[in-house]
């Protein structure tokens, strides 16, 4: 189907590690540099030579956010971060798609270090490791002779991650062998636990819920759920198609009832280990916008919940569906389905404590942070 297409995003790495500048250099008006604020806020008590800096494009389909890091190196220790700018734009690859040579010129042209390999299209695992590596960072986790680190879970339209870094040699043997991935990162050896699901992602789970994901589409066809008002007679459009949905006539509109539907779509589909019931776990993406939307948690400072939170919030909002005027006729169900997958699919329990936050020390939570730093260990590494 159309919607596996979008998938593919796109990731753009610059690195500007073997570049290094003077103070002339960096405020010489031939860089056409105006603005101090880019410059390190330590820059003070350091030599200049110690800050480089590294640049990542996450390139998607419908926008590219850009991720400008500068860094400061003390030998023998780690690089540490000193500040971030991002920006974001629109439209995304997705307009280069009768010309793609265009993309491969801006870079061609680029003044910045290049390597041959930074272009590349990433995958679910690989996303989900450089996520890990990004909170363990901000969070103080990797530096030090801790094994105390937080997972992580991700909720995209289309996919699912989680993402921990296991403490017990149990949860190594009993876990699949293709959702262990070994790494090394500041000279020390990790094997995460760490699976992508295609397909258990909000939007795709809505089709998996209607009874639309495997169906011959058809213009005469309403998709119908228990999870939607039952008056409801709607449209939505995804992954090119355009689907009919509405609520069952014959079936009261209820969590219950929607929690059934929903469960048959996850139950017995994801691997579950007993570990992740008593670690703590950043959520991002679907999992922060819909507890925004409901009011859980502050939209700019994220919040902490716990899963029976959702639970709780999919109960009110499923009670109430035929009686809200306004929001997402999908709100319901998308709860619901978050519930039985955290539940149901990851086997969390339900005092299971969520972060939820969209960035840590003023840095957005992005896999970027992440693939900055492995970009930087393997040039290191380089001969």
């Amino acid at each position: 189907m159309e919607f596996s297409r979008s998938l593919l995003v796109l990731v753009f790495i610059v690195s500007l590690a073997c570049i290094m500048l003077s103070e002339a250099d960096v405020y010489s008006p031939q860089y056409g540099i105006e603005n101090q604020d880019i410059l390190p806020s330590k820059l003070t008590s350091l030599n200049i030579s110690n800050v480089f800096y590294g640049i990542m494009f996450d390139a998607g389909s419908t926008g590219t956010r850009i991720h400008i890091y500068s860094f400061i190196h003390k030998d023998p220790e780690p690089p540490q971060l000193d500040s971030e700018i991002f920006e974001s734009v629109k439209p995304g690859l997705s307009a280069y798609v009768d010309d793609p040579e265009q993309v491969q010129e801006l870079f061609e042209d680029s003044p910045f270090l290049v390597p041959d390999d930074c272009v590349s299209i990433m995958n679910g695992t690989y996303e989900g490791i450089l996520a890990w590596l990004t909170i363990n960072i901000l969070t103080g986790h990797l530096y030090g002779a801790s094994e105390n680190t937080v997972g992580i879970l991700d909720l995209g339209g289309a996919s699912t991650q989680i993402t921990f870094l296991p403490q017990a040699k149990s949860t190594l043997h009993a876990a699949p062998e293709e959702y262990i991935s070994s790494f090394e990162m500041f000279n020390k050896s990790y094997k995460l636990y760490t699976h992508s699901y295609l397909g258990f992602g909000l939007k795709v789970a809505r089709l998996a819920v209607l009874g639309a994901l495997d169906a011959k589409v058809s213009e005469s066809r309403r998709y119908r759920s228990s999870c939607l008002p039952q008056s409801l007679k709607a449209e939505w459009k995804f992954g090119g198609v355009n689907y009919k949905f509405g609520g069952m006539k014959e079936v009261p509109s209820s969590f219950q009832s929607c929690y059934t539907e929903v469960t048959k779509v996850i139950q017995k589909k994801l691997d579950q280990q007993d570990e992740i019931k008593s670690r703590s776990f950043y959520a991002f993406s679907y999992y922060y916008d819909r507890a925004v939307d409901t009011g859980m948690i502050d939209g700019e400072k994220g919040g902490v919940i716990f899963v029976k939170d959702f639970e709780m919030k999919a109960l009110e909002v499923c009670k109430d569906l035929n009686e809200a005027a306004t929001g997402s006729p999908f709100l319901c169900m998308d709860l619901t389905y978050i519930t039985a997958l955290l539940k149901e699919g990851f086997g969390f329990y339900d005092n299971t404590e969520l972060q939820l936050t969209k960035k840590v020390n003023n840095i957005e939570t992005s896999w970027a942070l992440g693939a900055a730093f492995h970009l930087i260990q393997s040039l290191k590494t380089t001969p």
